[in-house]
């Protein structure tokens, strides 16, 4: 199958869809209770060196590049903490607001709970054919991830009351290579 190509649009995103952060809140709270041990690859995301996002159906994971041709791999210094960025479909729906899940970066949009109490640092998952490993590196929200979702998306992110939630997501680095694609299950290994 052909790998999908989009344009993510403008860097800054939509200001006309950026949520004011009481409207993210009651969001939040209006969402389904993920999935704990086993869940889903919904999307996979390569970032191309021309600023658009491929979106594969499968993606061959490696110690060496992540997700192949991936920006991760083209920027030095390559930190293996921040390997994989992967995010909540439910929450990134909620972000993005019409906008395309593209949109913010992350190479991996599952159906999963993703909070630290959840998934605390060290915690093994097989994904498809590979196994990764929870980093300790904390996923924030930036200039570009304001920029995209606007400033209230990033203080909601960012909030101390729900920061273990791990709402702008977690990275992941790969243990074992293997193939991942879009539907593949997600299963906790072990918990650290």
């Amino acid at each position: 199958m052909a790998d999908a190509r989009t344009n993510a649009g403008d860097p800054l995103g939509d200001p006309s869809r950026h949520r004011p952060l009481a409207e993210l809140e009651a969001g939040l709270r209006a969402l389904p209770e993920a999935p704990r041990d086993e869940g889903h690859v919904r999307l996979i995301v390569r970032r191309l060196p021309d600023g658009t996002r491929e979106t594969p159906e499968e993606a061959a994971l490696s110690r060496e590049e992540g997700v192949p041709g991936d920006a991760w791999s083209r920027r030095p210094p390559r930190d293996p903490e921040a390997q994989l960025a992967v995010m909540s479909r439910e929450v990134a729906v909620l972000l993005a607001n019409g906008q395309p899940l593209t949109l913010s970066g992350d190479n991996l949009i599952v159906d999963l709970d993703l909070s630290a109490e959840n998934l605390p640092a060290g915690t093994r998952l097989r994904v498809g054919a590979a196994l990764v490993e929870v980093s300790p590196m904390p996923h924030d929200g930036c200039r570009k991830f304001a920029g995209r979702f606007g400033l209230d998306a990033l203080h909601f992110v960012q909030a101390k009351p729900t920061r273990h939630r791990n709402l702008r997501g977690i990275y992941w680095r790969v243990v074992e290579p293997g193939v991942v694609r879009v539907g593949d299950a997600i299963r906790v290994v072990s918990r650290s």
